[in-house]
Parts: C-alpha cells; sequence; structure tokens
C-alpha cells in the first residue's frame, strides 16, 4: 500500500466512539483545517500542503457533496474554500461573509497592488502599520477632521484584513506580511484595473464589481473575501 493509499483507506480503529468514517487522521484533520478557513498556506505547512496534493481528489470530492469548491494557487501554495454557485436552498455550508468596510476595501485593493509588485522577488511583501495609515490617509474623506477617530478607524480596517489573514505578524511589532492568499481574495484579472476600482470608491460609489462584467461597468456588487 502506499503513502497515499494509507491516508485514504479505512481507518483499522475508530478515532472516537461511534466513528464510522473512513478516512485517516491527518486527513480528516485537513479537512478540518480547511472548512475553517480562510485558507491554507502550503508555505507555512508544507505538510499539510503536500497532504494536500497527493489527496486533492480525494478532498475535492468530498467538499463537493457539501456544494463547495476548492480552488489551490500552485505558484502562491493558498488553497481555499467557496461556496458553489447553485440556486438552490439548503446549499450554503459557509456562513455569508460580512461584506468589506470602505476603508478595508481601500486597504485590500492598495495590498493587492504592493503584493503584484513584489511578486517575483523571492522576498515577502510586508507593509507596516504606519504605511498602511499613510495609504488610508490619502483617501480620507473631506468630512473626516477627527484625527483620533481616523487613526482608530485605520487600525480597525488592519485589524479585519488581519482577522482573515490576509495580513500576517512578523518579527518586527507593527509590520506585517501581505498574504499571497490575497491574489485568490481578490482574483482581478488586470491588476491595472484597481485605481479605477479604488477611484470609484473615492467618488463614493455605491458599490462595485471587482470581476467586471461585458460591458466593463461597474455594477452593485460588494467584493467578497474569504470565509472568517
Amino acid at each position: 500500500m502506499t503513502t497515499n493509499d494509507a491516508y485514504a483507506a479505512p481507518i483499522a480503529e475508530p478515532l472516537f466512539d461511534g466513528d464510522t468514517g473512513n478516512f485517516s487522521l491527518p486527513l480528516r484533520q485537513l479537512l478540518v483545517r480547511l472548512l475553517r478557513g480562510p485558507y491554507l498556506d502550503g508555505s507555512v505547512d508544507a505538510a499539510a500542503w503536500q497532504l494536500l496534493l497527493d489527496q486533492q481528489q480525494t478532498v475535492t470530492d468530498y467538499f463537493s457533496e457539501i456544494f463547495l469548491t476548492l480552488t489551490l494557487d500552485m505558484d502562491r501554495k493558498i488553497a481555499m474554500l467557496a461556496p458553489a454557485q447553485i440556486e438552490q436552498v439548503h446549499t450554503a455550508p459557509i456562513a455569508p461573509r460580512r461584506p468589506l468596510k470602505r476603508d478595508e476595501t481601500l486597504l485590500a485593493l492598495r495590498l493587492r497592488l504592493m503584493l503584484e509588485q513584489q511578486a517575483g522577488s523571492g522576498n515577502d511583501a510586508v507593509a507596516s502599520r504606519s504605511t498602511m495609515h499613510e495609504i488610508l490617509a490619502e483617501h480620507r474623506q473631506s468630512t473626516d477632521r477627527d484625527d483620533k477617530r481616523f487613526a482608530e478607524s485605520c487600525d480597525a480596517a488592519i485589524a479585519r484584513l488581519q482577522s482573515l489573514r490576509l495580513l500576517t505578524s512578523t518579527e518586527l511589532e507593527n509590520e506585517f506580511r501581505i498574504s499571497p492568499a490575497l491574489a485568490m481574495a481578490l482574483p482581478l484579472n488586470n491588476i491595472q484595473d484597481i485605481p479605477r476600482y479604488i477611484a470609484a470608491i473615492d467618488a463614493n460609489e455605491p458599490a462595485f464589481n471587482l470581476l467586471a462584467d461585458e460591458n466593463d461597468d461597474l455594477v452593485e456588487q460588494t467584493p467578497e473575501l474569504v470565509q472568517e
């Protein structure tokens, strides 16, 4: 029996009372990690990433049973789940995502640009807290004159992206790694479109579509990131 077969073969002993499952403990743990989200980073956990590659068909089949699709970015070593697009009731196993607020969206888009600029360099894309405050200051609304509250809103936007693990801590205080998962969370076909989306937000457009339609018009759709 190969290593791959061992992960998918029926377990010899139940893992708990009433256990009727067939998957091994490592494979079950992998499924749970993917379900918890927001993503699996293979650059952080090489063993889990290799197991996913070895059992990709098994994992994909399992999630298909509960209306979830598995997406892998082989270059960035990122895997995440998304609800299948199906117009039937009782087909949403993942709770609806809370839409990003204005500052959170602006920051995510600007960080997406920074991630792209760093691509291929071999180094992690990083951003300091002060840099992100400066980014949001460029988009500060003229009616916002309370410096203390503005700083708090900047920190709240950073915290939200941290909660989604689109920003992760580094060894340096107040410096963050921009997760490669941001490229999948904001899957833009054309990076050059980002300034247009940012301009739409600055112009107080009600909402926009990250993936433009055939008419290339901004439409009412709030961008959704990975599940919390």
